[in-house]
């Protein structure tokens, strides 16, 4: 063997040598303590991913709940006020037959005419009444509310009980359930 065969073979030993001591200084207790920290703040992670998403799924289960109940409400509103238009659009039919009333007391010979008038208009409010909806009645001598009238004019209050207060209704106010259809139209005293 030459020299140089016997140090590159003694180098070799060496480097297997370091290589040994290497792996036997490193302990499987040594890996635990270096890994340590890191499964501690892996475990930080986790726990914090599984807060926030406790956070997410709780935020997420109110917003559909909220949603829910809204949708309920605005259903039940809806069904309560869905014939609103149609009923909009009979209540001049009503006042017309009012109107049709009055002019036929003064009448003798339509007694039986006015009588078959007062069915039909009878029959037509009892319709619309189990709609749901309402006549504003007995509003004169009432205070003025601009929540569900309409003042028309204003004139001097014949009594100074009548001051700011409704003189004349001009024409009737309907509600239907807690919703004002049509506005009455009333005379005011100043």
């Amino acid at each position: 063997m030459t020299n140089k065969e016997q140090v590159d073979q003694e180098m070799n030993l060496k480097d297997e040598n370091i290589n040994e001591e290497t792996v036997e200084n490193t302990s499987p207790e040594m890996e635990i303590e270096d890994e340590g920290p890191q499964t501690e703040s892996e475990e930080n992670k986790l726990e914090y991913e599984v807060a926030d998403l406790k956070d997410k799924y709780l935020r997420l289960y109110s917003d559909f709940e909220n949603y829910r109940k809204r949708t309920a409400k605005e259903r039940l509103d809806l069904i309560s006020t869905a014939s609103e238009d149609v009923i909009r659009d009979l209540i001049p039919i009503v006042d017309d037959f009012e109107r049709g009333l009055k002019a036929s007391e003064n009448e003798a010979e339509g007694a039986k005419v006015r009588e078959g008038n007062l069915l039909i208009f009878q029959k037509l409010g009892k319709i619309l009444g189990s709609k749901g909806l309402k006549p504003m009645d007995d509003l004169v001598g009432k205070p003025f509310d601009p929540e569900t009238q309409e003042a028309i004019t204003q004139i001097p209050a014949p009594s100074e009980e009548l001051k700011g207060k409704v003189v004349d209704v001009i024409e009737k106010g309907y509600v239907l359930g807690d919703k004002v259809v049509r506005y009455a139209k009333v005379v005011t005293g100043a």
